[in-house]
């Protein structure tokens, strides 16, 4: 998995404030379930596509004004408008293979009991991470996965 600005090594201590008072980049989630992609910060610019997933999880790598352009899990980068954006966050189960599932276990310990398995791409709220876990939940889920099976989170990232 690869952190911020492409860089493997990127650690979620390394941001640089924005304008907004907030640290670039960060993950939020999307707020709707229609929500504007454009080409540049302005309505003036063209939709280049539109997201139908609410709580998407996308990683804000820029700030201007009250835009944000943000990168999805697929790379893909666009500018949306502020209030589209939660800072709720959920993140996107990522696996080597499509056809992989991600153990999710009744606790933080790859010895604990299985709690289900879960397809890449499935969507989860993330509860909480530490030392390379996360409590997520989701539709008929809940339990604790290892950090780096997650697009949404970063990899030595504490989440509350």
């Amino acid at each position: 998995m690869v952190g911020a600005a492409g860089d493997p090594a990127f650690a979620s201590k390394d941001v640089i404030t924005s304008a907004s008072g907030l640290p670039v980049p960060r993950y939020v989630s999307l707020k709707s379930d229609h929500v504007n992609v454009r080409a540049g910060p302005t309505k003036d610019n063209d939709v280049a596509w539109v997201y139908t997933r609410s709580g998407l999880p996308v990683e804000i790598t820029a700030e201007f004004e009250n835009w944000r352009r943000v990168r999805d899990s697929e790379g893909a980068e666009g500018w949306v408008y502020h209030s589209l954006l939660s800072g709720r966050r959920t993140a996107v189960i990522t696996m080597k293979s499509k056809d992989d599932l991600a153990t999710l276990y009744d606790s933080a310990d790859a010895n604990s009991s299985v709690a289900a398995r879960l397809e890449a791409g499935v969507v989860a709220q993330v509860k909480r991470c530490a030392s390379g876990w996360c409590r997520i939940s989701g539709s008929g889920f809940d339990g604790w996965i290892q950090q780096q099976r997650l697009w949404g989170v970063y990899l030595d990232e504490k989440v509350n």
